[in-house]
């Protein structure tokens, strides 16, 4: 078992996300997991990413507040514990709207499908 506290957590930049504070619970460090990492995100009312896409899939987590995801002009909002993958290559773009910070976990592979550095 691999145990990392809250407290020992890294902030990281994503590409192309803006009002928002993220925090990496799981992934990058040995003993941690070998296929995906954990993020942790906070995004201020106006925060949000995209348009853009990944290779690979992911999965977003609301915990509270909400989001809005904008994938080929439908809006769905997605509001505490609901959960949605965004498919490989999909476009999207997600935006706090609301006047509440919105706390997502965030489920993401390694990009080449194992973490760095494992062998």
């Amino acid at each position: 078992m691999h145990v990392k506290r809250f407290a020992d957590t890294e902030s990281y930049d994503a590409p192309n996300h803006w009002g928002v504070v993220g925090l990496r619970l799981q992934g990058f460090e040995d003993g941690g997991p070998e296929n995906q990492w954990i993020g942790y995100s906070q995004f201020l009312p106006g925060g949000g990413a995209g348009p853009d896409a990944t290779p690979f899939e992911k999965v977003y987590v609301v915990l509270s507040g909400e989001m809005t995801v904008i994938i080929d002009d439908e809006e769905t909002v997605l509001g505490p514990m609901d959960s949605c993958t965004i498919a490989p290559n999909e476009i999207r773009k997600i935006e706090n709207r609301s006047k509440h910070t919105c706390n997502m976990l965030v489920v993401i592979p390694y990009p080449n499908g194992k973490r760095p550095g494992a062998d």
